[in-house]
């Protein structure tokens, strides 16, 4: 007893370590599984769809290891531009690079391809991001670097689970939970004349409730979520300002213990990202002294980037008598008002 008790002061910490490290090392291995299944169904595809001529492997891995520098930001004066210029740089070139690799792709299935290796390098990403810090600590034999390691496998493991299924769904261009946005905006424009607008929007015109509404939407069927800032600014304009109201739906992340499917309506732009869309949207909104109307659909992580389920799909009626009860209240009839569906629209069209 008094052996053990000694052993465990001198040598407990040691054999911790050792057990944490046998347990990442696990995690690793499923996690290099998951990023080869991914890199699989992304060249399988592109071969399926595209016809290339040429091996499209080494482009693919290429693909994989992208990245993008964020602008300097000791000067924040400009930044968003700065940022929002890159990523327009950035996904060009992703958009280039994935026609190269599938000549024989349409529109729709480019989008749909962009969105499977985005996937695939959300994987490698963290696959590369985990074995760093594993090779780091079993060097060192930091027990706190390892420690932290250990303590997020459970949440590292959900979110790449996710992704695997959400690869899957891009390949087979399934909607998404994300989608639900752009899914209630088509509901809103069936049957409606459309155009399109900059960036892969598209938008049309209807009476709701005896108001004019935009109805905007990122261009589906292919996985697409466009530009939504430059797409309501663009609206504003040719109507010179006279929008009494933008209401905004997406999806956003729910609270553990609530129900998927659920709605809440709110204040502000409704919309992730980087933030460059949310600041030009907040910019107009203050320029001509708009209300920001949020209403948002709730759904997990996992949920917003795999297959769209029921009880998410089916809260888009109850969000449209949300919609135009918010109308009614918030706006007279005669105005004009912007309807945004946000979000990723792959598998939904207009």
């Amino acid at each position: 007893m008094y052996l053990s008790f000694i052993l465990f002061i001198f040598f407990g910490q040691k054999i911790q370590l050792r057990m944490m490290l046998w347990e990442i090392d696990g995690v690793l291995r499923k996690l290099d599984l998951m990023r080869k299944e991914a890199k699989s169904l992304s060249l399988k595809t592109v071969k399926d769809i595209g016809k290339p001529e040429d091996d499209p492997e080494p482009v693919l891995n290429s693909l994989l290891e992208q990245f993008v520098i964020y602008p300097v930001d000791m000067d924040p004066a400009g930044i968003v531009w700065k940022l929002d210029h890159l990523m327009d740089v950035r996904d060009s070139k992703f958009k280039d690079d994935v026609k190269l690799i599938a000549p024989k792709a349409d529109t729709v299935q480019v989008n749909n391809l962009e969105n499977l290796i985005e996937a695939a390098l959300a994987l490698n990403t963290i696959y590369r991001i985990v074995r760093h810090y594993y090779i780091l600590g079993k060097k060192t034999s930091s027990f706190y670097v390892i420690l932290q390691l250990q303590m997020l496998l459970p949440l590292i493991m959900q979110q790449a689970e996710a992704l695997v299924d959400a690869s899957k769904a891009f390949a087979e261009g399934k909607p998404i939970g994300d989608g639900i946005g752009p899914y209630i905006a088509s509901k809103f424009m069936l049957g409606k004349a459309q155009r399109k607008m900059e960036k892969d929007m598209v938008v049309a015109e209807a009476e709701i409730e005896g108001r004019k509404a935009f109805i905007l939407k990122a261009e589906g069927p292919g996985g697409n979520v466009g530009k939504p800032g430059e797409a309501i600014r663009q609206i504003i304009e040719e109507n010179r300002g006279s929008i009494s109201m933008i209401i905004m739906i997406d999806a956003a992340l729910k609270f553990e213990g609530e129900r998927s499917g659920e709605i809440s309506e709110g204040i502000g732009a409704a919309i992730g990202g980087i933030g460059t869309e949310k600041y030009k949207i907040e910019e107009e909104a203050k320029r001509f002294n708009i209300p920001l109307y949020a209403v948002i659909v709730k759904e997990s992580v996992q949920e917003a980037i795999t297959p769209m389920r029921k009880d998410i799909a089916e809260a888009a009626d109850e969000v449209i008598k949300r919609i135009k009860t918010l109308i009614r209240r918030r706006s007279n009839e005669g105005d004009s008002i912007v309807i945004a569906g946000i979000g990723n629209t792959i598998g939904i069209g207009q």
